[in-house]
């Protein structure tokens, strides 16, 4: 099901102009930046999970959305912000330096008020329809308890951290995937050829598919090991003093974990800086399991969206690829995929790309 709404959101874009080629969204087979498209279809997952509710891609409210994620996380990744994440006292001396980070985080928090009180009026106990609903009847089992982490301010946190968390991460993987799939054509042939085998053209991929697809499924976990999108994932507090290898760590501390030096580690992948979904495969074809493998941070508070993120990963990208071979405006071997942007996250550097039709 999330295969086929995927695939017919995922072109649902603007019209252009008028052409045989032209089905929803932009000409098949014409050169495109695929930004858009590939933030808009993670977003409207993420969306129908809250909100019960899928958006048109010309949606204002939706295109307000998705502006200010995408500000707060391009803000997250300037080189001042990550400075005052590991100063924070000095948010003191220079608040101007997060005041659009804050307006946008008011917005949402807003738009997601709205919502709840939509969402109140219609309430039904017994048949809950998204996230917000059930954090609402869960609200409404514990309004006894004064101690309850189920508020209003703590729905809006989760929400804002959804959309934060659950869009632009996607969003960047599938397009930095775009980007490496056309610097390897030869690895996108043999998606494919695996891709006829198993699934054919003429039904629609599903998870179930994953486990006779050993192949996709290790250029999905390459394409996330080499880019490594967040290479000291997100801070975490120690809740208590904590003895490391005859180091104290006191209550409150914040650590940044190297993501980098776990997915880069060359005794488990040799020669790292290759993009090679064999890294993944062991001598018979079949998928290999590293523990290596923390794209999603390492812990028990790692990425609580992981399997929704795995699931998106494998059906976006195996259903662009039943459908379309993607084609280079320059010769593969001249495609830079250096991060055009390095910090909080590994953004990919722009670029376009022709969907043809298989």
């Amino acid at each position: 099901m999330l295969a086929q709404a995927s695939r017919a959101r995922f072109w649902n874009l603007p019209k252009g102009p008028k052409d045989p080629r032209v089905g929803m969204g932009p000409l098949v087979g014409l050169p495109c930046d695929p930004t858009f498209i590939l933030g808009c279809a993670p977003c409207n997952v993420i969306c129908s999970i809250i909100f019960q509710n899928r958006f048109d891609y010309k949606d204002q409210s939706f295109l307000n959305l998705m502006k200010t994620v995408n500000e707060n996380i391009k803000i997250l990744g300037s080189p001042w912000m990550q400075v005052l994440n590991i100063f924070p006292v000095l948010l003191d001396f220079f608040p101007w330096s997060y005041k659009k980070f804050s307006t946008n985080i008011a917005y949402v928090k807003n738009y997601v008020l709205e919502k709840t009180r939509e969402h109140q009026a219609s309430l039904d106990i017994n048949n809950p329809r998204d996230f917000i609903d059930c954090f609402l009847i869960k609200m409404e089992q514990e309004k006894h308890n004064h101690q309850s982490e189920y508020t209003f301010e703590n729905l809006t946190i989760a929400v804002s951290d959804l959309f934060g968390a659950g869009t632009e991460t996607t969003s960047t993987t599938l397009r930095y995937g775009l980007l490496l799939l056309l610097k390897h054509p030869e690895v996108t042939a043999k998606i494919q050829e695996e891709i006829d085998h198993v699934i054919g053209r003429h039904r629609s991929p599903c998870m179930q598919d994953r486990t006779r697809m050993p192949y996709m499924d290790a250029v999905v976990h390459e394409i996330q090991r080499y880019i490594d999108l967040a290479p000291t994932s997100v801070p975490h507090a120690v809740n208590c003093d904590v003895k490391f290898r005859n180091y104290l760590i006191p209550k409150g501390t914040d650590i940044l974990t190297s993501l980098t030096s776990v997915l880069y580690d060359d005794k488990e992948f040799p020669n790292p800086e290759v993009f090679d979904p064999g890294h993944f495969l062991d001598e018979n074809g079949n998928f290999r399991k590293s523990d290596y493998f923390m794209a999603f941070s390492a812990g028990k508070r790692v990425c609580v969206g992981e399997g929704l993120a795995r699931m998106e990963l494998f059906l976006f990208l195996t259903t662009i690829l039943q459908k379309f071979t993607l084609k280079s405006l320059v010769d593969p071997k001249d495609i830079d995929t250096t991060p055009a942007v390095t910090g909080i996250a590994n953004v990919p550097p722009p670029y376009q790309v022709c969907f043809i039709p298989v």
